[in-house]
């Protein structure tokens, strides 16, 4: 004779209400359009995707932020300086990044 033995984990908190979620059924519909993944460097159905070029001021702004990664990067690896002394350098560089980012932007927008 096989017995059958049921444990149930959930209880009741003490003041607490017993919470049972609801379920939602949700029915959705999509179409499926078999042609655009076909075209070739991704052109889509409406043709080529239109070429991006960065202006003058990204491009210097992302100058100054790779020479002052670098800058900082060395900063931070120095172990000929304490660990205030590179902090002080760290933060020193990086408000200089920040101006130097504002000077470029001032004088891009002044000139025109």
């Amino acid at each position: 004779m096989k017995k059958l033995f049921v444990i149930s984990a959930q209880h009741r908190y003490a003041g607490r209400p017993y919470y049972s979620p609801r379920t939602r059924v949700v029915v959705a519909y999509g179409g499926y359009y078999p042609y655009y993944p076909l075209y070739p460097y991704d052109y889509g159905y409406w043709g080529a995707r239109p070429y991006y070029r960065p202006s003058k001021l990204e491009l210097q702004i992302e100058d100054i932020q790779s020479d002052y990664k670098d800058r900082i990067w060395s900063a931070r690896h120095d172990n000929g300086l304490s660990k205030r002394e590179r902090k002080m350098k760290v933060h020193e560089l990086k408000s200089e990044r920040d101006e130097a980012i504002r000077n470029v932007e001032r004088n891009y927008y002044r000139s025109y």
